[in-house]
């Protein structure tokens, strides 16, 4: 179909495929441990060095081919490289600012701070366990929260037994911590980390 009837052109993004970035506050840093730096920087090499040149090469072939109004190879290559792009200066720009943190470095271990991983309970006793990691590096369903959510927010400063208040839009909620922990051995030592 002509580009004309669908209003699209090659310059279009399609940011419903791209999942929205959070956004770090501002006058912080972009905390992120070194698991997470690691495979942001694997993600990165990934997409340069093997994922773009081969949609480089499908879009150079296609366009070979003539006509590219109608050449599905040659739009969704466009498309596709638009999307690759897009998030490889998102990734650029993440591990620029990054601020590489190795938990198992830290000297305050009875006390939660980025990188701890937390046992608390809720009023009604279900017991939940999180570690707080940064915010490009959050998996909430694999028990991985973001320093910046509420619960870690909540939890931060806190020791084992202390007791701390989570406010979220539903209410406000009693959190009681049960243990606190770091990795004990550092993370390998990686020239690329240090930017």
């Amino acid at each position: 179909m002509n580009k004309a009837f669908v209003k699209e052109t090659d310059d279009d993004l399609d940011d419903d495929l791209v999942a929205p970035a959070v956004n770090i506050p501002a006058g912080t840093k972009n905390y992120i441990t070194v698991q997470g730096y690691r495979a942001l920087r694997k993600e990165f090499k990934q997409l340069m060095n093997v994922e773009r040149p081969e949609i480089v090469q499908v879009v150079s072939w296609a366009a070979s081919n003539g006509d590219r109004s109608e050449n599905g190879d040659y739009i969704y290559g466009k498309k596709r490289l638009r999307e690759i792009d897009r998030r490889i200066r998102f990734l650029t720009k993440r591990m620029q600012i990054a601020e590489v943190v190795d938990p198992a470095l830290q000297p305050n271990r009875d006390q939660v701070f980025f990188g701890a991983t937390v046992t608390y309970s809720n009023a009604q006793g279900d017991e939940t366990t999180v570690t707080i990691v940064g915010i490009d590096e959050a998996e909430p369903l694999n028990g991985k929260i973001s320093w910046i959510s509420p619960v870690a927010r909540a939890l931060t400063k806190a020791r084992e037994g202390d007791s701390v208040v989570l406010r979220t839009p539903g209410g406000i909620e009693e959190l009681d911590v049960l243990e606190v922990s770091y990795p004990d051995e550092p993370a390998e030592p990686d020239d690329e980390l240090d930017h």
